[in-house]
C-alpha cells in the first residue's frame, strides 16, 4: 500500500524527468540552430519564435511519447528556421497579395523543415509527429471542399514530399488530395526544381514567385529585380547563413543524447530559469517579425493600413504613444491591492454576472454537442423507439449517439473605454464583466483578449507640447499621447490575467479617448490571430473626446475616423463587430449595437450578444448541414 511519502518520491521523479527533458531539448535546440545564446522557455501559451527567444508547449503531467515528439518537433523546427532563415531575403522577395503571403511562408517552413529531415532521421521523424498532430487538432481529415481547405498548408505539405521523400501525415492526407492536381497542374514544373535550391534561400524564394506567378496569385520576379537583390546579398553579412551547416554538423542528434551536453551547469540552470519565466509577453512584441507557430503562415496584410490618408485623419506625433501590459504600469503589490478592491466593490454583483455567464457556458457547450446519429447498435438506449419491440418483439433495440457537430476556433477580444466618464460604477462592472466572461469562454475553448484605452495626459501630454514648440502648424491632427492597454492576450490563461484587472481601479489611470485609433488597433491585433472565427466588442459610454484635438481640428474630426474605421470593418474585414453603449446611443455608428442606460444590465448585454453571435453561427451551421443532406 503506497503512503504519502510514495506520492512525494513519485511527484519529485516526475518532475526531475521534466526538468531534464526540458534542458536536454534546450542543449539540442541551441546545438542545431547554432545559437549559444538561444533563449528557450516552457509556459502553455503558444509557441512562438522570436529572434533569440524561443517558447515552447510545457508538456502535460502524465506525457505520453507523442507528447514528447511533438515538443521535439516544434523544437526541431525553431531551432532550423533560426540556422537556416533570413529575415531579410523573405522580406525582400515576399509577394503582396494575403493568400500569396501566406503560402510563400508556409512554403519557407518546409524549406528549413527539410533542410533538417535530410539531414537527420530523428528530426524528421519529429517534425512528423508534429504535423500529423497539428493537423489532427485542426480537424483537416474531415474537410470536404477546396474552400474550406487551406491551399497554403497543402502546398507546404507537397513541398515537404517532394524535398524529404517522406509522406504526407495522415491528418493532412484529405488536405492535399483537395488541392494536389491544381497545384501539379499550374506549379509541376516549379516543384521539380525546388530541391536544387534547397539551400539557397535568394534561388529557392524565387522559384516559389515563380510558382505563385503560374497559379495566378503573384507577379513574377523580373530580371532587374533579381539583380539588385543580388547585389544586396552581395553587400550584407552572411553570418547567419554561414552558421547553417555548423549549426546542422555540431547537433549530432536531435534525441540530445548525453554527448550533445556541452552546455555547462550555468547554461542548464539558466535554461530553468528561462522556463519558469517564460511568458506570452516576452515574445509579444516581436511575433510580427517571426510566424507564432511553426508551419503556420502569418497573415499580416492590412487592408486598413492607409486609412489615416484615405479618410483625411493625421497623427501628429506617435513619438509618445504606447502599448503597454497592465503589469507593467505598476508594482505587483499594488494590482494585488487593486484587485482585492475590485473584488470587495463586487460582492453582490458578481453573482449576477456568474449566472449569466454560466448560461451562456451551457448555450455554447450545447452548440458543440446537439445532434444525435439514430438507430444504431450501440450508445444509449434510445426510448422513443421502445414502441417498435412492444408491437414486435423480434425487433431489436435501438440506440442512439451524441454527434459532435463543428465549432469554429474562435477568438473574441473584449476593449474596454478607459476615459475619466466611465470612472465609478462603470468600470467597475465592466472590469468584472469582463473577467467572469473571460473565464467562461476559455472554460468553453474560446480565446479572449481584453484591451483598454486612454490617453496617458489630459489635454494633449508631451504630443501637444512638441506642437507649440513647433510653432502650432495648422491642422495638426491627432493631438495626444496614446496609451492602449492589454490586459489579457488571447493566448494568456485566464488565472494569470486576473489581477491585472484590477489596474482600471488605479486613480488617475481614466483619462481621454479616442475610439477610432482604439478600435484599429484591437482590430488589427484580432486580424492577425490565426482562429477561424474573430469576434470583436466594443464598449464605451459615448463619443470620442480628446480636448486638445478637437481644439485644434473641426468638431467633429475623431467622430468621422471612429466611423470610417467601423464601416471598413463591418464592410471589408472578416471580424464580426459589436457594441454596447453604457448611457449612449451607439447603434448610430455601429450596425450591431446595443444600448443600455444603467452599467448594472451590462452583464446581461454582453452576454446575450455573444449567445446570439453563437446562436447564429449554429443556425448557419444547421442550414448548411440541412441542404447538403438535402441535395
Amino acid at each position: 500500500m503506497a503512503g504519502p511519502g510514495d506520492n512525494t518520491r513519485n511527484r519529485q521523479k516526475t518532475g526531475s524527468e521534466a526538468d531534464s527533458f526540458k534542458r536536454a531539448l534546450t542543449v539540442a535546440m541551441r546545438a542545431i540552430s547554432g545559437d549559444k545564446e538561444l533563449e528557450v522557455g516552457f509556459a502553455k501559451d503558444k509557441p512562438a519564435l522570436a529572434g533569440s527567444r524561443a517558447r515552447l508547449p510545457e508538456l502535460p503531467k502524465k506525457a505520453t511519447r507523442a507528447d514528447v515528439a511533438v515538443s521535439r518537433g516544434i523544437g526541431d523546427s525553431m531551432a532550423l528556421k533560426r540556422a537556416c532563415h533570413d529575415m531579410r531575403i523573405h522580406a525582400r522577395l515576399a509577394p503582396e497579395g494575403r493568400q500569396a503571403r501566406a503560402v510563400f511562408d508556409a512554403v519557407e517552413q518546409a524549406r528549413v523543415e527539410a533542410i533538417g529531415s535530410r539531414a537527420m532521421a530523428g528530426i524528421a521523424d519529429n517534425i512528423g509527429s508534429m504535423l500529423e498532430d497539428k493537423y489532427a487538432r485542426a480537424n483537416l481529415a474531415e474537410v470536404r471542399e477546396q474552400e474550406e481547405a487551406p491551399l497554403e498548408e497543402a502546398l507546404a505539405l507537397i513541398v515537404r514530399e517532394k524535398l524529404t521523400g517522406r509522406p504526407v501525415p495522415k491528418s493532412g492526407e484529405r488536405l492535399v488530395e483537395l488541392w494536389r492536381p491544381f497545384i501539379e497542374e499550374k506549379a509541376g514544373a516549379g516543384l521539380s526544381h525546388l530541391a536544387e535550391n534547397l539551400t539557397d534561400q535568394n534561388a529557392f524564394a524565387r522559384v516559389v514567385r515563380d510558382m505563385l506567378a503560374s497559379m495566378e496569385m503573384a507577379e513574377e520576379l523580373g530580371d532587374d529585380q533579381d539583380t539588385e537583390e543580388t547585389e544586396d546579398e552581395e553587400n550584407q553579412p552572411q553570418g547567419e547563413e554561414q552558421s547553417e551547416d555548423g549549426g546542422e554538423d555540431d547537433s549530432g542528434s536531435d534525441q540530445a543524447q548525453p554527448e550533445d551536453a556541452e552546455a555547462s551547469d550555468d547554461d542548464q540552470t539558466q535554461a530553468e530559469a528561462e522556463a519558469a519565466d517564460a511568458t506570452s509577453e516576452d515574445i509579444s512584441d516581436e511575433e510580427a517579425d517571426d510566424a507564432e507557430t511553426p508551419g503556420e503562415a502569418k497573415r499580416n496584410d492590412n487592408p486598413f493600413a492607409n486609412l489615416a490618408r484615405d479618410v483625411d485623419y493625421k497623427i501628429y506625433t506617435t513619438a509618445f504613444d504606447e502599448t503597454v501590459g497592465a503589469e507593467d504600469l505598476c508594482e505587483e503589490e499594488e494590482l494585488d491591492r487593486l484587485r482585492a478592491f475590485l473584488d470587495k466593490q463586487l460582492a453582490n454583483l458578481s453573482g449576477v454576472v456568474g449566472r449569466l455567464a454560466n448560461r451562456l457556458q451551457r448555450r455554447l457547450m450545447a452548440q458543440q454537442n446537439r445532434s444525435w446519429d439514430f438507430d444504431l447498435e450501440e450508445g444509449y438506449l434510445d426510448p422513443a423507439r421502445l414502441v417498435r419491440v412492444i408491437i414486435d418483439p423480434m425487433q431489436p433495440l435501438s440506440f442512439k449517439q451524441e454527434r459532435d457537430t463543428k465549432f469554429r476556433d474562435t477568438v473574441v477580444t473584449l476593449v474596454l473605454d478607459n476615459s475619466g466618464s466611465m470612472r465609478g460604477r462603470p468600470i467597475t462592472v465592466a472590469a468584472t464583466c469582463a473577467d467572469i466572461l473571460a473565464r467562461t469562454l476559455e472554460r468553453c475553448g474560446v480565446s479572449v483578449e481584453i484591451l483598454g484605452f486612454t490617453t496617458r495626459a489630459w489635454k494633449g501630454g508631451q504630443a501637444r507640447e512638441k506642437w507649440l514648440k513647433d510653432g502650432k502648424p495648422p491642422n495638426p491632427g491627432r493631438l495626444n499621447d496614446l496609451r492602449h492597454i492589454i490586459y489579457k492576450s488571447a493566448d494568456m490563461p485566464w488565472r494569470r490575467a486576473r489581477r491585472n484587472l484590477g489596474l482600471m481601479m488605479r486613480e488617475g489611470l481614466l483619462k481621454e479617448n479616442i475610439d477610432g485609433e482604439a478600435l484599429l488597433w484591437a482590430h488589427q491585433r484580432l486580424i492577425a490571430r490565426p482562429e477561424q472565427r474573430k469576434i470583436l466588442m466594443m464598449i464605451s459610454d459615448g463619443a470620442p473626446v480628446d480636448d486638445s484635438t478637437l481644439s485644434v481640428n473641426p468638431g467633429n474630426y475623431l467622430e468621422r475616423h471612429l466611423r470610417a474605421v467601423i464601416d471598413l470593418v463591418e464592410t471589408r474585414s472578416p471580424v464580426e463587430l459589436l457594441a454596447i453603449g453604457i448611457g449612449h446611443d451607439v447603434t448610430r455608428y455601429y450596425r450591431r449595437a446595443v444600448t443600455i442606460v444603467d452599467a448594472e444590465e451590462l452583464a446581461g448585454a454582453m452576454t446575450e450578444q455573444l449567445a446570439s453571435l453563437f446562436g447564429e453561427e449554429t443556425a448557419r451551421d444547421l442550414r448548411r448541414g440541412g441542404l447538403r443532406r438535402a441535395s
